[in-house]
């Protein structure tokens, strides 16, 4: 254990320790998230601009605070520690260690660019500037926390910080369709967080512990009158963190929601909200469930193969000249995509294995930098075609040549093609996760669904290049700095992996508990 900043003595002889280092990141957006909320109270009209920038300071100074958690061993705090200096990190509710660094890189830097293409949208959709900042900063310190706790309670309050600001954020926009989204979203998440707290209870009561690792040996010492609430109890846990993640059948929410969520909003749901979703499925799967990882691994297996294949057909019958229709078809492919990071988790379970999870924390970092610069494009089209039908999108590249470049590699990356070799990286990374655990009947569902997406996204990528029609050229305008500044930031780091793949390797290394 690092030396700590603060020590706080118990009755019961124990010592609660806090390490100010380790706890950096998420701290820095929850006092950033305040600040704003207190300037937002001062500030004139005319200067709540700086709100925004001052939300994308926070976000990389958070993202700089996680620079010293890098090396050496994983930092854990919030402990029981008796006097003598003996600790025991899964006696511990915060523990950064490599994977949860990995998540927080994902979930910060996923805020971030969200922020920054949001700068130009708060204005233009006249937002309510310091809520949407202080909305944001909220939610991305929940994802933040999320992936370094260890025990249920801190886990399911992360979910939550992560998920209630969000509700607000989608109910911004000032039109029917952004209220109608966020009333779904919130009665729908409101009753998987039911379910899963009722799952949670039934595991305290047949564990008597919230801590992950002392979970996990209490299921496997559990007395037999006590096994059957101990299993409804893990499934119950297991459904409510499947609707974080947009599973079949709980991914009923997400084309609504996306539709009627400011663009930034959604791309920020489809990548922030989804990492901190599979953070908490991996922590409670792969630590406290450990005992039932054969069980609970053929289940997320048959919910990988039923939730890519949902998510890529109904990806397929988006209708060109249907309105939102773009949106739509990022949202259904988010639920497919959903599909596959599943699949790492299934191999895991079922191998008993911790091993295969770098995977999915390899194709979440992948998925998240080129999903969100879809978003970006889908965002800059939408300012002249609010529709934003797929066919908006015919002859792009004849109006605006590099967003059309940029927006074709985004979605040969999703689909796996080269150029956008990262995302074949991703896919082979995945596959071989489930060939490895001897899912073969999951790596041949998944081979073909990577086939059946290929149809849209090409087909949409083949729009970009066609002649654009008299209504697609009229109407363009200047690109904002901010997103232009978006698109050129995901672009890069999407190339740049293309060029070199193994850096994601680099980057998850280690990632394992």
């Amino acid at each position: 254990m690092h030396p700590t900043l603060l020590a706080v003595s118990n009755p019961g002889g124990l010592i609660q320790s806090v390490d100010w280092v380790a706890i950096a990141p998420p701290l820095i957006a929850a006092l950033t998230a305040l600040a704003v909320l207190l300037a937002d109270l001062f500030l004139p009209e005319r200067h709540k601009k700086l709100l925004g920038r001052l939300t994308a300071a926070g976000l990389a100074l958070a993202l700089l605070a996680l620079l010293p958690l890098t090396g050496g061993h994983p930092r854990a705090t919030f402990c029981a520690q008796n006097v003598t200096g003996a600790t025991d990190n899964a006696g511990c509710s915060y523990v950064a260690d490599h994977f949860a660094l990995v998540f927080q890189l994902l979930a910060l830097g996923g805020a971030l660019i969200a922020a920054l293409l949001s700068l130009h949208t708060v204005d233009e959709e006249k937002l309510p500037s310091g809520e949407f900042w202080f909305l944001l900063l909220s939610s991305a310190t929940g994802a933040a926390l999320l992936p370094a706790s260890r025990d249920l309670a801190t886990l399911v309050v992360a979910l939550e910080v992560v998920s209630l600001p969000s509700f607000a954020l989608v109910g911004l926009r000032r039109d029917g369709r952004g209220g109608e989204a966020a009333l779904k979203f919130f009665l729908s998440s409101v009753t998987a967080t039911a379910v899963m707290l009722l799952g949670v209870s039934f595991v305290y009561a047949a564990t008597g512990s919230l801590h992950l690792s002392a979970i996990a040996e209490g299921l496997g010492q559990a007395p037999g009158q006590l096994k059957p609430l101990a299993e409804a109890g893990a499934a119950l846990t297991l459904v409510g963190f499947a609707f974080k993640v947009a599973a079949v059948p709980f991914h009923f929410w997400v084309p609504d929601t996306y539709t009627g969520a400011p663009l930034p909003v959604a791309g920020y749901l489809s990548v922030v909200g989804k990492a901190a979703g599979f953070a908490g499925l991996a922590l409670v799967t792969s630590i406290a469930f450990r005992p039932y990882g054969h069980t609970w691994g053929l289940l997320l297996a048959v919910l990988a193969a039923v939730t890519m294949t949902a998510g890529n057909v109904a990806a397929l019958r988006q209708r060109s000249d249907t309105a939102q229709g773009a949106v739509r078809l990022l949202a259904w492919s988010s639920v497919a995509q959903a599909g596959y990071l599943l699949v790492p988790l299934a191999a895991a379970g079922y191998a008993g294995s911790a091993h295969p999870l770098g995977a999915t924390v390899a194709y979440a970092l992948i998925y998240g930098l080129v999903n969100l610069g879809a978003f970006g494009v889908a965002a800059l089209v939408g300012r002249t075609a609010p529709d934003n039908r797929l066919d908006d999108y015919q002859g792009l590249f004849a109006r605006r040549r590099w967003a059309a470049l940029a927006l074709a590699f985004f979605l040969l990356c999703l689909a796996g093609l080269p150029p956008g070799v990262v995302g074949l990286f991703g896919k082979v990374v995945v596959f071989r996760a489930a060939v490895d655990a001897g899912l073969g009947w999951l790596a041949v569902v998944m081979a073909v669904n990577v086939v059946i997406a290929l149809f849209y996204y090409l087909q949409w990528t083949a729009k970009l290049f066609v002649a654009p029609t008299t209504e697609a050229t009229s109407g363009e305008s200047r690109v904002p700095v901010s997103l232009a500044a978006t698109l050129s930031l995901t672009a890069v780091g999407a190339v740049v992996l293309s060029v070199a793949p193994q850096l994601v390797l680099q980057v998850v290394s280690g990632s394992l508990f």
